[in-house]
């Protein structure tokens, strides 16, 4: 490995993230102590990216199972994360993600039902849901985050169903992989544009041929209840 490489299964590091935190949050303005207090972080880093958390904002996240990006196929995803423009190497991630790979327990009825149940529960009580959509590895969430950080929403989420899959599955071990990816959403232009991609990712998956027929989604659960979609 050369000097300075990132250590495998990691994207590139990211040496001005430092630098560029303290730029936004000098721009930004604070949280309030009630934020601070419940948890919310503002700007930070996680990992090598920067990461917005506070009170009010939507966010797009992914969070997928502990084996979808599995070890017999290493070569092909560490190249992806090898990419150093963060966008494009989340884009390609994510369209690796499609491919299919490991069990896919989310393709089962009963655990695909189980993760979408799970986050509707406390949808208009803790969070507003936008849109989301159960794939069979991956999970897309669009979030209104309200009191609860959305690090605690995600763990609560995961935390519950994979518990309960493990049971159904009569396994035990990781169910999730434990990072996640989140963006936080700039304007109404880029939710609609995150909504479309979430909504759409069963048919660019091949696994419907429009968005609504797929059973668990936001997207069907809004046609049955004659809702748009």
């Amino acid at each position: 490995m050369k000097s300075g490489a990132p250590p495998a299964g990691k994207p590139p590091r990211n040496p001005g993230l430092r630098e560029l935190i303290a730029g936004k949050r000098a721009w930004s303005e604070p949280l309030d102590a009630d934020a601070r207090e419940r948890g919310f972080l503002g700007w930070h880093a996680r990992g090598y990216m920067p990461h917005f958390d506070a009170p009010g904002v939507t966010q797009f996240v992914t969070f997928r199972l502990a084996d979808a990006l599995p070890v017999s196929r290493r070569a092909e995803w560490e190249a992806l994360l090898r990419i150093e423009d963060d966008r494009e190497r989340r884009q390609q991630l994510e369209a690796y993600l499609d491919h299919g790979f490991g069990e896919c327990w989310l393709r089962r009825p009963e655990i695909a039902r189980l993760v979408g149940d799970a986050l509707c529960f406390f949808d208009g009580q803790r969070y507003r849901l936008d849109s989301w959509v159960v794939m069979p590895n991956h999970v897309h969430v669009l979030v209104e985050v309200w009191q609860t950080p959305l690090a605690q929403l995600v763990h609560s989420w995961k935390r519950h169903t994979s518990r309960e899959a493990n049971r159904l599955l009569d396994r035990s071990g990781h169910f999730w992989e434990r990072e996640y990816w989140d963006t936080l959403i700039r304007d109404e232009a880029h939710r609609v544009r995150a909504r479309r991609y979430l909504q759409n990712n069963p048919v660019k998956a091949k696994l419907a041929r429009d968005s609504a027929e797929w059973p668990w989604s936001s997207a069907h659960k809004g046609k049955l209840e004659g809702r748009p979609t």
